[in-house]
């Protein structure tokens, strides 16, 4: 229960305090878009390069722990496909379907992994964004590419959304310092700390404003099966999989985690660049963070 009020409800605080402002207009709805960007290109590069330059990563057998959580998305995004072929949906919501199912939200898996793990579980969740977010990026686009077929949609598009992602190349920098043994300068590692520090809260305040829950769509087939795939069937598949790699309980427990989570507030973005259903994308974005709550609170007295 103490975890429940330490680590849930103030990341939750922030989301609904987030959508109090934008509810009030404060400080005005040009500001958050621009503080998401500063948390997107800059916060969150800074979180990811201090955490993973500083971190101890020779004890980290990553491999299972990696394998299991690419796997699980590629099954999951498989049974949707299935799905759809039995019950077919419009091509623009299907991508919608599919974002939903298998995209996570950075923030509240970075915030929530270090509430409840603490560093450690910070450094792993990092790592696991450093292969997720290229594999479901790649996953993402090719659904794109099959069910709507637009122009845009090229190996050099593909090849952009990866090395153009400033939370890859964050991981990858991190990642790099860590493993040449270079020690960064005091004055740039203290500006990343203290950079870093600022870049969960804002990061959870951008989720709040990004809840459009006026637009819920009632009754809609797609919204529940992006839903029940996101957070039943992927932990699902996340579970089988880590018991059989045998990770031990802290890399099982993040991975269950990171596979309740609601769905990145990014894909509505990609959703409306590339001819998705922007209006369902909307709905399951809202409705899986609120929804989240549950399953994350169901979790914590499961594995924690």
């Amino acid at each position: 229960m103490s975890l429940i009020f330490s680590a849930l409800i103030p990341v939750f605080a922030l989301i609904l305090i987030g959508y109090f402002f934008k509810r009030i207009k404060f400080p005005s709805h040009e500001f958050w878009p621009q503080a998401d960007n500063l948390t997107y290109y800059i916060l969150m590069p800074a979180l990811l390069i201090f955490e993973l330059s500083n971190a101890s990563l020779e004890s980290q057998n990553s491999f299972g722990f990696i394998l299991s959580a690419l796997l699980a998305i590629f099954f999951t995004m498989i049974v949707l496909m299935i799905v759809n072929k039995i019950k077919t949906t419009n091509p623009n919501a299907f991508t919608s379907v599919i974002q939903g199912g298998i995209r996570f939200n950075t923030y509240v898996f970075l915030a929530l992994s270090g509430a409840i793990f603490g560093n450690e579980g910070l450094i792993l969740s990092a790592i696991l964004l450093t292969f997720t977010i290229p594999f479901i990026n790649i996953l993402c686009i090719t659904i794109f590419a099959l069910y709507i077929g637009n122009d845009k949609l090229n190996f050099l598009y593909l090849l952009k959304s990866i090395v153009t992602n400033p939370l890859i190349v964050a991981c990858v920098i991190g990642g790099g310092i860590n493993f040449l043994g270079i020690q960064l300068p005091l004055v740039l590692n203290n500006t990343l700390e203290i950079l870093s520090k600022a870049a969960l809260p804002m990061g959870l305040l951008s989720v709040g404003f990004g809840l459009v829950i006026k637009e819920i769509k009632d009754s809609k087939t797609e919204l529940f099966i992006s839903s029940f795939a996101k957070h039943i069937i992927l932990p699902f598949f996340i579970f089988i999989l880590g018991k059989y790699f045998e990770l031990n309980d802290l890399m099982l427990s993040i991975l269950i985690l990171f596979a309740i989570l609601p769905t990145a507030s990014s894909s509505f973005i990609l959703a409306r660049q590339l001819g998705g259903d922007i209006g369902l994308m909307s709905s399951i974005i809202t409705v899986q963070t609120l929804v989240s709550a549950l399953f994350i609170i169901i979790f914590l007295k499961i594995f924690v």
